[in-house]
């Protein structure tokens, strides 16, 4: 049974995409079956596997509206064994349309269930916001993993995200759990970085993945080309960053 994790945090600039995208990749290359929905409006996850976000007919917006099945969104991605549930911006529109809907929470987790079997992971990226779309990928979730970016702010904010993410577990998801928390954008000459870091691993501990997404060129080059970094340069710090993620990704769901 394929597990289902969402790509969290409300703030925006943290990495969320860039995870969303390069895990589902380097899932793909060590030969694990995934499905990426793209849930943001941006539609930035989408772009970054190759896919033309201006001619998408059916998408993430269609399977929330119920108007068409996941079947019918799934398209294939330029990286190995990955497909994805694109996004376009008509995606802004959904939180207003499904306002006045019963069971608005639960329309994206109705959705999948057709489809869980048929993936190894499914992997929700979420728009920057805690509004009804990352609502609704939190209650169709197994777990959440949340990037944190290594600066300054980057604990500001987590406490609402973790507060949100307990009301999700108490009232419409019992079963969701965090993944972990990634550290990204790393940069090794900064102290400030290493201070997030550590503060991050004294506070949370064992809910802190090992691996440190450090600061790394051909990972802001990527995107521009439609191509994951293991397509991009899998040579690059960046591309190793991220297979040791989804490494340690698939031995924590192996346990």
């Amino acid at each position: 049974m394929g597990k289902i994790i969402a790509i969290a945090n409300q703030k925006g600039g943290v990495g969320k995409t860039t995870t969303s995208v390069n895990l589902a990749a380097s899932l793909g290359v060590l030969e694990k079956k995934v499905l990426l929905i793209d849930a943001d409006p941006q539609a930035n996850a989408s772009s970054g596997l190759g896919i033309e976000v201006e001619n998408v007919e059916i998408g993430t917006y269609q399977i929330l509206e119920h108007s068409n099945t996941p079947q019918e969104a799934i398209v294939k991605s330029t990286s190995p064994n990955v497909d994805v549930i694109p996004a376009h911006i008509d995606l802004v529109a959904i939180e207003i349309e499904l306002v006045d809907k019963d069971n608005r929470e639960y329309m994206l987790k109705e959705a999948l269930a057709s489809i869980k079997d048929d993936y190894d992971y499914i992997l929700i990226d979420c728009a920057p916001s805690l509004g009804l779309l990352t609502l609704n990928a939190l209650t169709a979730a197994d777990s959440v993993i949340i990037p944190i970016q290594c600066e300054y702010f980057a604990l500001e904010g987590l406490g609402k995200l973790l507060n949100t993410i307990k009301s999700v577990q108490k009232i419409h998801n019992a079963e969701l759990d965090i993944e972990g928390l990634l550290l990204t954008m790393f940069d090794t000459r900064l102290r400030l970085s290493n201070q997030v870091v550590e503060e991050v691993q004294k506070h949370f501990n064992d809910m802190v993945f090992k691996t440190i997404i450090q600061r790394n060129v051909k990972l802001s080059e990527a995107p521009s080309y439609g191509e994951s970094i293991i397509a991009f340069d899998a040579t690059s710090r960046g591309a190793s960053n991220y297979l040791s993620l989804a490494e340690e990704v698939i031995q924590k769901n192996s346990i």
